[in-house]
């Protein structure tokens, strides 16, 4: 049986999700399961319809609506509030800098953004060179590229599924997002990214990381790790690649991708 820790005794994280999309909180709360006892996730949403580079789409993610859900999170005393979402990528990291100024000024709760915490990964780990797996279409891909680049990290490769429709992302499958990171590791990509928080990809890391021999990273699983860190919980756990096995980015090491991989290990498996 579960025991319930009251809300008092968690620590608290406030998501900013598309309103379209279905795979990130159930996502987030299975690799969250390690933490139960530590950390509860809180969930508001911004109207999101489809992506692409029209200004229709591109101002879905303006800054009022963001602050309007960050101030919704602020209601339930969250510790820290994070936009799941990875807009950043072709309407510019600048723009997820600014959000979270905002955020942290209207709220005094520190923010954070998918792509911010995708860019402090790569940092952290000396990894500049990238390959993307994308849902996308090819232009908004190719504005990723450009934006990465700007950052200072090379795509060295990407590939593009064609989606536009966000609800239609979760419906990517399993097969073909394996094919889209083994497209994208191109000998040169230190790592690859399945870049976008709308794709059911972070239980598919560990199993592509033993594949590929190199660092496997989904979007939704880096939001988990900067959101953890935010509120102050170590974020280590076996079950899901090198991402959280201490030392993201070393694959091979101890503890990473070769000995937590998701085949190999039933610690994210929901039991009653």
């Amino acid at each position: 049986m579960y025991s319930y820790v009251p809300s008092q005794e968690r620590r608290k994280v406030g998501h900013i999700t598309p309103s379209s999309n279905t795979v990130l909180e159930p996502l987030t709360g299975l690799m969250s399961r390690p933490f139960d006892a530590l950390v509860s996730h809180h969930f508001t949403r911004i109207k999101v319809e489809a992506i692409s580079l029209e200004e229709r789409h591109t101002d879905q993610f303006g800054a009022e609506p963001m602050l309007a859900a960050a101030e919704l999170l602020a209601d339930a005393g969250v510790d820290a509030i994070v936009w799941n979402g990875t807009s950043g990528g072709w309407n510019g990291v600048d723009a997820d800098r600014a959000l979270c100024a905002l955020i942290s000024e209207r709220t005094g709760i520190p923010s954070t953004t998918s792509t911010l915490a995708q860019l402090e990964l790569l940092e952290r780990c000396g990894l500049r060179r990238a390959g993307l797996a994308l849902p996308y279409t090819t232009d908004v891909s190719a504005r990723i590229a450009d934006v990465f680049a700007a950052e200072g990290v090379e795509v060295v490769a990407f590939t593009s599924a064609g989606v536009s429709e966000n609800r239609a992302m979760a419906h990517v499958s399993d097969q073909r997002l394996r094919q889209l990171v083994r497209d994208a590791n191109v000998p040169e990509a230190e790592c690859v990214l399945l870049y976008c928080t709308g794709i059911a990809g972070a239980q598919l890391a560990g199993e592509l990381e033993l594949e590929l021999g190199k660092p496997v990273f989904d979007s939704v699983a880096v939001t988990l790790w900067k959101a953890l860190e935010l509120v102050g919980v170590a974020p280590h756990m076996r079950g899901w690649g090198s991402l959280f096995a201490g030392s993201p980015g070393l694959y091979g090491e101890p503890g990473s991708a070769r000995e937590s991989s998701n085949l190999a290990s039933t610690d994210n498996l929901v039991r009653p």
